[in-house]
């Protein structure tokens, strides 16, 4: 939903209805994950996807079903379908998706919910996709100490609202199979949780022009861009206007007062651009003791090699050394700050879904990993 949040925000707030589709679950090469949404606004205009393209007319077309008859629905698509070719999903994968009618009347604490995905709150929001009529389509929104909203019985609420905050702390989206009043080991009820933890933190060390082209491809991934560097000259916000921040503090300074106050997780990613040994050598043997997704540094083979013996100096072992990913980046044959970007941003991504980094017409079988290896939980400090 967070794609789709500004614009499902500006209808509801002015007392419209809106049709969305939600994907709760995917099966093999389904392109989209849990979570992915699309819109059909009042006046027809089509907001989000929920399959890449495969499948939007005919969730178009039920959308605004959906939004005339009141009523929400369940629905699958793909090849098992008869009519899979019809709708357009062609790939070989399976989405469930669940399709409502969204306004101020239908789910009144929205505004509640989209403040705090705003904010960088952390916040759940619990829909039942599926149980008695009564029941489908309730919303429960689930903070980590209080609740809005409510599934049907106080049972069933304080049930999902436990498990929903589980999911949170991981990062976690799923569907949840309870009793109808909430009964763990029961069925006939399925509650799809929706996480929307804090977005993950890049932390880029060294105001350098390779920098600002990292940030600028950090932004676009959907990470919270610092960049960092103790020379106040070169760590300006008008050098780097990607950033959401732009500190000017020595890095291992700056990252350990961020560790202090658990402000990074297992999220992170960490890019040590500086290749200046006064440093980089402090902020790495930091950064490698961290339970962070990612600890890349910039620099030649030779750059690397001093690098490493100056860190097994430091203390490192030989098992927080093989962490680094230094020279930084995939080899793409990489020149300018921008495809050096891409080549860092690219190496980020497959540490994250565990991909190999090959060309896709070179491999076989699944496409889409399904678990990222990294989660949202703050990393100790030390």
């Amino acid at each position: 939903m967070r794609e789709v949040l500004a614009e499902l925000l500006h209808w509801w707030s002015a007392g419209e209805t809106v049709g969305l589709a939600t994907v709760t679950g995917t099966f093999r090469s389904a392109p989209r994950p849990p979570g992915a949404a699309m819109l059909v606004g009042p006046d027809g205009t089509a907001v989000g996807s929920v399959s890449g393209g495969c499948v939007e007319g005919a969730v178009y077309e039920l959308a605004q079903s959906v939004v005339a008859s009141g009523v929400p629905v369940p629905q699958r698509y793909g090849v098992s379908d008869d009519d899979a070719f019809t709708v357009g999903l062609t790939c070989g994968g399976i989405i469930d998706l669940f399709v409502e009618p969204v306004s101020a009347t239908t789910f009144p604490e929205f505004g509640s919910l989209a403040a705090s995905i705003q904010a960088g709150e952390p916040v759940a929001l619990a829909t039942v996709t599926a149980g008695r009529p009564e029941q489908v389509g309730r919303h429960l929104v689930v903070w980590t100490a209080d609740t809005a909203g409510g599934l049907g019985s106080a049972r069933l609420d304080d049930a999902v609202g436990d498990d929903a905050r589980g999911l949170l702390a991981s990062g976690r989206t799923a569907s949840l199979t309870y009793g109808p009043d909430g009964e763990r080991r029961g069925e006939g009820l399925t509650v799809f949780v929706s996480s929307f933890a804090p977005a993950p933190r890049m932390l880029v060390f060294g105001a350098i022009d390779f920098a600002a082209a990292v940030a600028r491809v950090g932004s676009f991934l959907g990470y919270r861009v610092t960049v960092c560097d103790a020379r106040p000259v070169f760590a300006t916000a008008r050098r780097f206007p990607d950033a959401d921040e732009v500190i000017v503090d020595w890095p291992h300074r700056y990252l350990r007062a961020q560790v202090e106050a658990g402000a990074l997780d297992g999220r992170t990613v960490i890019c040590v651009l500086t290749h200046d040994p006064k440093f980089d050598v402090p902020v790495l043997t930091d950064a490698l003791r961290l339970p962070v997704a990612y600890v890349g540094a910039m620099g030649s083979r030779a750059t690397h090699a001093d690098r490493r013996a100056r860190l097994r100096a430091a203390g490192l072992t030989v098992a927080e050394l093989a962490r680094l990913a230094s020279p930084i980046g995939l080899d793409l044959g990489a020149r300018t700050p921008e495809e050096t970007a891409i080549s860092i941003a690219a190496e980020i991504v497959a540490r994250r879904w565990d991909g190999a980094g090959r060309p896709l017409s070179r491999t076989s079988g699944a496409i889409h990993h399904t678990h990222p290896v990294a989660d949202p939980r703050p990393a100790p400090a030390g």
